[in-house]
């Protein structure tokens, strides 16, 4: 039976890459130490308004919690980096937005999520029926420890899975079974003494290797965050309107990153290369058109608006950045109105007082 199952491993591996995976490995649901880190971290606050990753409980970190009868999980990474702008060519010119990587293509849930129904179906023709679930970003799942256990990389410094000779520019999916399929083995870490993802994140949110304060992150701030962005970290976030790419964009692992082959993460819109002007001039029906199939959309127009509206105030003192928030110092959003108050403020000089001194 073990030599049919590890047979069964090895024809899995050679479906997920014909389906586009760069990479396929079976994790064991062995996740306690990774429970007793979670439990940590949402003591300490940190994952600030994402109620979610308390509310699930155990079944976050015990897979057969959230699917009963799960003895393993297929875990698989797809790379997504687009032949995009240089990024940090952008994030020097302050009339450009920053959109992360990830987002500039196809919303990665809906390409993952059906390559990886393409891969069950593989296997039950093969295998006979099985009890099993997709999962990609969304579900209660530790995907990053399920890979690492799975041996598509190690958890890095900034949080996020590396792999030697692939980065950390890549997506990643589950799907839950009740096939006992032999597990991987973990590869070893590399992060050694670099700090550079520490060094380089504009907020300070990775508050100590392997420790990220979501509360401080840029991409939690501008995609997760619904109400007022705190004023503290308005000024570091830039020209950044969706997300942050600094940590990875800086790991020396990413220099082995390889350009996705994936037709469906190629640049939409030319948002890798584009004004905040432009932008902020979007009606909700452009941004409803431009954002369709994105994972952009998930944010809705209103924090759009208001990313970018910080994004301006942090642009140069140019008439085009002024003139388009003054354009929308009545937007009927009172959390857009506040932002553009904010940024205006950063370039016009303070009313003079009613009452001067003689």
């Amino acid at each position: 039976m073990t030599t049919a199952l590890e047979d069964l491993v090895t024809r899995i591996r050679e479906w997920g890459t014909a389906l586009g995976f760069q990479a396929v490995g079976v994790a064991e649901v062995d996740l306690r130490r990774d429970e007793q880190y979670l439990a940590r971290w949402l003591e300490l606050g940190r994952h600030g308004e994402m109620h979610y990753m308390a509310r699930h409980g155990e079944r976050r970190s015990r897979p057969a919690r959230l699917v009963p009868g799960t003895i393993s999980v297929i875990c698989a990474r797809m790379d997504y980096l687009p032949d995009a702008a240089d990024a940090w060519r952008i994030l020097d010119d302050r009339e450009k937005a920053f959109v992360s990587r990830y987002a500039l293509g196809r919303d990665y849930h809906k390409v993952l999520r059906g390559r990886l129904r393409q891969l069950a179906r593989r296997i039950a023709e093969h295998y006979g029926d099985f009890s099993h679930r997709v999962f990609v970003d969304s579900a209660p799942v530790l995907e990053k420890a399920l890979a690492r256990n799975a041996g598509l990389g190690w958890i890095g410094k900034h949080t996020n899975l590396l792999h030697r000779e692939a980065g950390s520019w890549f997506f990643l999916g589950e799907i839950y079974t009740d096939i006992p399929l032999p597990a991987d083995k973990p590869v070893d870490e590399h992060c050694g003494t670099c700090t550079a993802c520490i060094d380089i994140c504009p907020t300070g949110a990775i508050v100590a290797p392997y420790e990220l304060d979501a509360r401080r992150c840029v991409s939690y701030l501008t995609i997760e965050l619904r109400g007022s962005i705190p004023e503290e970290f308005r000024r570091a976030m830039g020209n950044r309107i969706y997300g942050c790419d600094d940590c990875q964009l800086v790991c020396p692992w990413n220099k082995f990153a390889k350009t996705a082959a994936e037709p469906d993460f190629a640049i939409r819109h030319l948002l890798d290369d584009v004004s905040l002007a432009e932008l902020f001039g979007w009606s909700e029906n452009t941004f409803l058109a431009k954002t369709e199939g994105s994972a952009i959309r998930r944010i809705g127009y209103e924090r759009w608006l208001r990313n970018i509206a910080v994004a301006l105030g942090n642009a140069s003192d140019s008439g085009e950045a002024i003139a388009a928030l003054k354009r929308r110092r009545n937007d009927p959003s009172a959390l857009v109105r506040e932002h553009v108050q904010w940024a205006l403020r950063q370039h016009l000089p303070p009313a003079p007082d009613a009452k001067t001194e003689n």
